[in-house]
C-alpha cells in the first residue's frame, strides 16, 4: 500500500487537499482524529489525551492497511505533527512513538503552506508567525526520519493541482 501524509500547520486546507486527493485516486483517506477528540473533550487536553490520540492514529491506519484492496490511502496529519505536539507543548514525547514513526513506511508527505489565511476555532492555537515557525519544524522532522516530501501551496483548485503534480513527480 501507498501511504501519502498530508500535513502542515494549523488552517492550511490539510483535510480539504485529503479528501479531494483521496476523490481524484478513487481511494480511500483517513481523516484526522485529533481535532475530533479534543473537541469533545470539554476541558483543556493533556498529555494523555495525547497518548490516546496517537494510539488511536496508529490503530486506525493498520485497520486501513488490512484492506486488502486498498492501494493508495491518504492520511490527513500523522505522528509526525503528534510528535511535535508532544515536544512544543509537553517538552518530552515518548519513546514508542519516535520508533513507530522510524519503522512506518510512508512514501511521500505533501506539506500544505501557510499562504492560507489562518482561521481561528474552538481547537486552534497557532496562527501569525507560529504557523511559519511549525512549518519549518515539520518539514525538519520529516527529515530527520528520512522522509520524503513536497511543499504544496495555491489556492482551492490550484492546490490540489498542485499536489497532484507533486504526486505524478513522485511516480503517484
Amino acid at each position: 500500500m501507498i501511504r501519502i501524509v498530508i500535513t502542515g500547520p494549523e488552517s492550511t486546507g490539510k483535510t480539504a487537499l485529503a479528501q479531494k486527493l483521496a476523490e481524484a485516486y478513487n481511494t480511500v483517506w483517513m481523516p484526522e482524529f485529533a481535532r475530533t477528540y479534543v473537541e469533545k473533550l470539554g476541558r483543556s487536553y493533556d498529555y494523555d489525551d495525547v497518548v490516546v490520540i496517537a494510539r488511536h492514529q496508529i490503530e486506525q491506519e493498520e485497520q486501513l492497511a488490512l484492506q486488502g484492496d486498498v492501494e493508495i490511502l491518504f492520511l490527513d496529519t500523522w505522528l509526525i505533527l503528534t510528535k511535535v505536539w508532544f515536544d512544543l507543548v509537553f517538552k518530552k514525547c515518548p519513546n514508542w512513538l519516535i520508533d513507530k514513526i522510524k519503522s512506518s513506511k510512508v512514501d511521500l508527505f505533501l506539506v500544505c503552506s501557510t499562504d492560507i489565511e489562518w482561521v481561528a476555532d474552538s481547537v486552534r492555537e497557532n496562527g501569525g508567525a507560529r504557523r511559519e515557525e511549525l512549518l519549518r519544524i515539520y518539514c525538519q522532522e520529516i527529515e530527520s526520519f528520512g522522509f520524503k516530501y513536497e511543499l504544496v501551496n495555491g489556492f482551492g483548485n490550484s492546490r490540489l493541482a498542485n499536489a497532484l503534480i507533486a504526486l505524478k513527480k513522485h511516480g503517484f
